[in-house]
């Protein structure tokens, strides 16, 4: 998607242009956006469009789309304290993940009950898709339930964080962070395979941004993987 002026914002349907009341309030308040100004829309599932700014939005270009990246990329991460949920998923959505999964480890101080569930996911949903305005994003992450390890190492291409593990590499897009405690000797004896994210003891918030960044990075070429081809 090519960003048109100084905004982006999520409609339902990109033939009606409807705007919700708290992102209207978001492109007039703190985006200054006035009446003529450009910006683009999109539906979050790749479909967006140019438009103008005013009472209505008005259209000023065709539905376009940008087809999904490949291979899909996850990051899965164990719940830390406080507000720290929150700021990873902001910072994986800007990144460009496909997929975002708080879940449950063995040495998980954090816990959420089924009203915490509940309400943190719709929480990191929109946290989601507010980033997603911010980094001009056609599609929006899918930001899954409350997940366990064990559900999480099942799954397709999934490699365990580690110091020691192998290079990151799209062979295995499905990352798993664990949590502040390191994992445990019962979660180690799975025999998950390992990716290194460099030499150095990460905090967990920081290990998946790493990830997110090593994965998006190979994705869109910005370096080469380790098999020495870009992306």
């Amino acid at each position: 998607m090519e960003p048109a002026g100084k905004a982006h914002a999520f409609v339902d349907d990109l033939a009606v242009l409807a705007l919700d009341d708290g992102d209207r309030h978001h492109l007039e308040r703190v985006l200054r956006l006035r009446a003529g100004d450009e910006l683009t829309v999109s539906d979050g599932t790749g479909r967006w469009r140019r438009c103008r700014f005013g009472p209505e939005l008005e259209a000023d270009g065709p539905i376009e789309t940008d087809d999904a990246a490949e291979p899909q990329i996850t990051v899965a991460f164990a719940l830390v304290k406080g507000d720290r949920n929150e700021w990873i998923v902001q910072k994986l959505t800007e990144l460009g993940v496909d997929r975002i999964v708080p879940f449950t480890a063995d040495r998980s101080v954090v816990q959420w009950d089924a009203t915490k569930r509940v309400r943190n996911r719709e929480r990191l949903t929109m946290v989601a898709r507010e980033a997603a305005m911010q980094s001009r994003r056609a599609w929006l992450p899918a930001v899954e339930p409350l997940s366990t390890f064990a559900d999480l190492v099942s799954r397709p291409g999934a490699v365990v964080a580690e110091r020691g593990g192998g290079p990151p590499t799209l062979a295995r897009p499905l990352a798993l962070i664990g949590p502040e405690g390191g994992w445990s000797d019962e979660e180690r004896m799975v025999g998950m395979p390992q990716m290194s994210l460099g030499p150095t003891v990460l905090r967990a918030e920081t290990a998946a941004i790493a990830a997110a960044f090593a994965l998006c990075g190979l994705r869109s070429a910005l370096f080469e993987s380790a098999h020495g081809h870009a992306g």
